[in-house]
């Protein structure tokens, strides 16, 4: 664990000194003052560190903040740990695919979701496949929220990108799962 966070260092700290694509293993390994091997022992391409560095940094920063009444923290420490990294976040967003930015934001904001899904359901007879597709839906809301912040380089405050989702998400979660109770049939007919 020593090692990948040295790693994971030695990576922002190249990051701002050059783009991600100009960056090579060997740079790393260097800066860091271990041989290539020790890197490939510990991750297998400069992707894979990127993605170890940024679950790292969104795991540190929900710590603790999973449940109903306390996603909306977590969300904005995800956005405080990426704004945190600006240097490493801008360098990769223009470096690789958007999908690729994806990647790397959908198991931080799954895990904050699916918490508080499993904790609103937990007395609800509502099937993992319902619970999944919830968390997913607002998943995806989140990511993509995050993502056009990132994508104007950070410029709008995250506190109030967080007070505008909890506006839109208060109450949603839970009305979403008492329409998936099990055994009530679906009614495709509705509207939003």
């Amino acid at each position: 664990m020593k090692t990948k966070k040295a790693l994971a260092e030695s990576l922002k700290n190249l990051l701002l000194q050059k783009p991600l694509n100009k960056i090579t293993i060997s740079d790393i390994a260097d800066d860091c003052g271990i041989n290539r091997m020790t890197f490939y022992y510990h991750f297998k391409d400069i992707y894979d560190l990127v993605e170890w560095t940024c679950a790292e940094e969104a795991a540190q920063a929900m710590e603790g903040k999973k449940t109903y009444d306390t996603w909306q923290e977590g969300f904005l420490n995800i956005f405080s740990a990426v704004q945190a990294n600006k240097p490493l976040i801008m360098n990769v967003y223009r470096c690789v695919s958007r999908e690729r930015i994806e990647q790397y934001l959908n198991p931080l904001i799954c895990s904050l979701i699916l918490g508080v899904v499993e904790e609103k359901s937990a007395e609800m007879p509502v099937s993992e496949a319902d619970k999944r597709f919830i968390a997913n839906f607002y998943e995806y809301a989140f990511i993509g929220v995050m993502l056009e912040w990132i994508d104007n380089n950070m410029r709008e405050e995250p506190s109030v990108l967080v007070e505008r989702t909890s506006r839109v998400v208060h109450g949603s979660i839970l009305r979403a799962l008492g329409a998936f109770r099990a055994g009530e049939p679906l009614h495709s007919a509705e509207s939003p």
